[in-house]
């Protein structure tokens, strides 16, 4: 008996054109490229052009992962992007999308959370497809942090670690007659504790500032409209929280670390990633990693990683492929995929 489940079609992806290396942000504060990348493992990331926004960036990505799936743009009907820098503070960003798109009348919504924004996007798209409410839906995770780091070395710790980019992935309803082994998406898993919201975060502006002063001279003054981070804390629950979630998942779908035929994670940090992997288990071959070259890209990390692992015959249709994520929320989540 089968039964309608969510399956990705394709996978797109769009890296702006400026590359910016170590040896680079030398010039713009005090650091060096061994510091940067024994902390990190990133020796370099892209930084989009001025004139772009993050909604270009998406385009571009979503312009190759409809092509590559081999539809019609005007089967999607729903548009979902992920994204911390939006174009503006409001409308969502998911509209400027759709009207670049030219798709006007589907819904278009934006997630904001964070670095597990792609997986929550995936979720979403998984759910409305699984009730049979839409078809075809494009998710998107795209980021400009070019344009929102304070590049001195006063922030130095977080500026170092950001690159802009997109990915995004075209879902599509499919019957399935075993969810273990046809093509599709097998299972989410989603978490949050707001309790550390602001261990990594951007305090202004904001609507929780008096009427009057939602944004002011002093604020500016005082750096509040940077990013703002608790590395050692971010860490720590990094570490616990991502591995949390793949055993979740593992477990929820009754199979072992070893099963996994390659494990896709979000790129904040890889000295995260390599302790992650070691707490699981997991070979370093079956881990894939794309921080050194595109620093974190947030929301748009694990499309990239998923296009860049196909492109590098890394990942294949048939092969179970985990990703995990964790960031700002603090929020957390993983995604178990047959490709």
């Amino acid at each position: 008996m089968s039964s309608t489940r969510s399956k990705i079609l394709s996978v797109g992806t769009y890296i702006p054109e400026n590359l910016w290396t170590n040896d680079d942000l030398k010039k713009l504060m005090d650091t060096s490229d061994e510091w940067i990348q024994q902390r990190t493992g990133i020796r370099q990331r892209y930084w989009a052009h001025e004139s772009q926004s993050t909604s270009d960036l998406a385009l571009s990505a979503s312009e190759q992962a409809i092509e590559r799936a081999g539809i019609e743009k005007s089967k999607i009907d729903l548009v979902i992007l992920a994204t911390l820098s939006p174009d503006h503070e409001f409308p969502g960003t998911a509209c400027f999308l759709q009207a670049k798109l030219g798709l006007p009348g589907i819904p278009a919504l934006d997630v904001r959370q964070q670095c597990t924004g792609f997986i929550y996007g995936v979720s979403i798209a998984d759910q409305f497809i699984r009730t049979g409410m839409y078809k075809h839906v494009l998710v998107v995770g795209a980021e400009i942090h070019s344009k929102g780091l304070n590049r001195t070395t006063a922030g130095r710790e977080v500026s170092v670690l950001f690159g802009d980019g997109a990915g995004a992935v075209v879902m599509a309803a499919v019957d399935v007659r075993d969810p273990a082994k046809d093509s599709c998406v097998i299972s989410t898993h989603l978490f949050a504790d707001g309790a550390f919201a602001k261990e990594l975060w951007i305090p202004a502006p904001g609507s929780s500032y008096p009427i009057a002063a939602r944004m002011t001279h002093e604020m500016i003054d005082q750096g509040l409209q940077w990013p703002q981070m608790n590395g050692k804390t971010v860490f720590v629950h990094a570490v616990k929280r991502m591995p949390e979630a793949v055993l979740t998942a593992l477990e929820a779908n009754r199979l072992q670390v070893s099963d996994i035929d390659l494990f896709v994670f979000h790129q904040a940090n890889l000295r995260i990633n390599e302790m992650v992997a070691k707490q699981l288990g997991i070979p370093a071959e079956k881990v894939f990693n794309t921080i050194d070259r595109f620093g974190n890209t947030t929301a748009a990390t694990i499309p990239i990683g998923l296009n860049e692992a196909v492109a590098a015959g890394k990942l294949k249709k048939g092969m179970l492929v985990m990703s995990a994520a964790f960031g700002s929320g603090f929020t957390w989540a993983s995604s178990l995929i047959r490709w």
